[in-house]
């Protein structure tokens, strides 16, 4: 029964590229679009392991495998061109993580859906450089380390230590990154090198419960848990020299800093409270979906715009919350090496975000289109010329950072006309993981994993030893591998790889 039902899905499958695979009309229900996924040869097979396991009840732990989730998404209305999954895509609520979609904003039936965005609205990557290299950190990595985890709250619970009060988050949800310029927070050319420039102008607190703004309060300024984590890194091999110097990158062995958080219990009650909202809207407006999680509301209709503009609010928290997290970064450097972090060159080389839904215009079967793209586990790539993109990348193309996973490298790519085109300007987000957290739990010792992180000469932080388990390596796919697929598939293009040498998590 089991070899059956996987031989007959496997029918509506098929290899379109050394890198793509097509999902046919009919894998799944109503589907309006095909969709597509994207693997090389070690992605390949997880997803069709994951698709065989499906056939055999209650093995994916409730969660649709990604292929399947693909095709449903594909089936909701107003959706354009495809259903598009990304190599590092995994099972997760509605939207698998790394799928993303776009819908048409002129046709009154479209959606927007919470699950196409994410529980941890705007979750993305920032990067900082510095004028440090390896050899400068090796005599203090330790210190500096310690400095930087008592200098950023992490952890489950944990509270900001930026002053913040009620008022102070009301405006902070409306302006995002113009509030921390206000208040000294940032540099003025932050928000150059920031997507959207740190702010998305549809933000209305007054969209956001009350409950929202309580649990936010305290967090701004945290990194939080899970697979959040403030890296010091080395640059350990330049791909593109001409794009990595536009960036502030020449030599290897040059010192980074990744951010990689999100905007916390705040975005999750915001994603929360609009599920309630939509699958009433659902029921009176008669949307049909293949998946509950799919939960979703006329773009065009009341639930649609009130999300949209408390993701915007959300989305312009997590950006306020790593520049909260860059100023204690940089405070941190300061005092370990008693220098500015001016005369550190301490320069944010880009801010993205991998969980958001944005209206911008793209080419659909040749006429320019207004959607409302949404990127779950997905980052945004935009080619060089783009005019949404800072004069400093016009000709390279948007930095595109992509996180590893603790203890594993990370990368910088940049977007490509083809991205553009086959993607609606989209790539991966990082490595995407493999396993599930109960899993990494039961197969894993966090004391091997830490012994394994020293033997790589990587110094951890972190708040509890329960995390280091679930974010070890192998609970992830191999970013490289990730990487690698977008590029030879080229809707991103390689730049620099990034080796860890500090890991602070919650």
């Amino acid at each position: 029964m089991v070899v059956r039902q996987y031989n007959e899905e496997l029918k509506y499958l098929e290899r379109i590229s050394s890198h793509c695979w097509r999902i046919k009309k009919g894998f799944q229900p109503n589907m309006n679009v095909e969709g597509i996924f994207y693997v090389d040869s070690v992605l390949e097979k997880l997803m069709f392991d994951e698709l065989r396991n499906s056939c055999r009840p209650g093995q994916v732990g409730g969660f649709l495998p990604g292929v399947k989730q693909i095709a449903n998404v594909a089936a909701l209305p107003g959706i354009v061109g495809k259903s598009i999954g990304l190599p590092d895509i995994h099972s997760g609520y509605g939207f698998a993580i790394g799928n993303m979609a776009a819908f048409d904003m002129d046709d009154p039936m479209s959606i927007v859906s919470p699950g196409g965005v994410g529980f941890d609205i705007n979750c993305g990557v920032r990067l900082l450089r510095t004028n440090l290299t390896e050899k400068d950190l090796q005599p203090v990595k330790e210190q500096l380390a310690q400095k930087l985890f008592d200098h950023i709250p992490v952890g489950v619970g944990s509270k900001g230590i930026i002053p913040m009060t009620a008022r102070d988050l009301e405006e902070a949800l409306e302006m995002g990154m113009d509030w921390s310029l206000r208040e000294g927070y940032v540099w003025a050319e932050d928000k150059e090198h920031c997507e959207e420039y740190g702010r998305m102008a549809q933000a209305d607190p007054n969209k956001v419960s009350s409950r929202a703004k309580k649990r936010g309060l305290p967090q701004l300024g945290t990194l939080g848990a899970g697979n959040h984590y403030a890296e010091i890194q080395v640059v350990d091999e330049i791909f593109d020299k001409f794009a990595a110097s536009k960036m502030g990158i020449d030599q290897t062995g040059q010192v980074c800093i990744m951010i990689h958080s999100g905007s916390r219990g705040f975005g999750h009650q915001v994603a929360t409270d609009a599920l309630v909202a939509m699958e009433k809207a659902m029921k009176r407006d008669n949307i049909l979906t293949n998946d509950r999680q799919l939960a979703c509301a006329r773009i065009c209709s009341q639930e649609g715009q009130d999300y949209l503009k408390a993701m915007a609010a959300a989305a312009n928290f997590a950006w306020v919350n790593r520049s909260s997290m860059t100023f204690l970064c940089r405070q941190a450097f300061a005092k370990q090496f008693e220098m500015s972090p001016d005369d550190l060159d301490m320069h944010v080389i880009y801010d993205v975000s991998h969980n958001i839904a944005k209206q911008e215009q793209h080419w659909v079967d040749n006429k320019l289109k207004t959607l409302l793209v949404h990127r779950k586990g997905s980052t945004r790539a935009f080619p060089p010329h783009h005019p949404l993109i800072p004069v400093d990348y016009q000709l390279t193309g948007q930095p595109v950072l992509i996180g590893g996973t603790m203890g594993t490298c990370s990368y910088v790519l940049t977007g490509t006309e083809k991205g553009m085109t086959e993607t609606f300007g989209s790539t991966c987000h990082g490595a995407g993981r493999a396993q599930s957290r109960a899993k990494s739990r039961r197969n894993l010792d966090y004391t091997q994993v830490l012994m394994e992180l020293q033997e790589k000469g990587i110094s951890i932080r972190v708040a509890s030893p329960k995390l280091v388990m679930e974010e070890a390596p192998s609970s992830y796919k191999d970013v490289t591998s990730v990487v690698d697929t977008c590029h030879a598939a080229g809707i991103s293009k390689k730049c620099i790889k990034l080796r860890p040498i500090a890991v602070i998590k919650g």
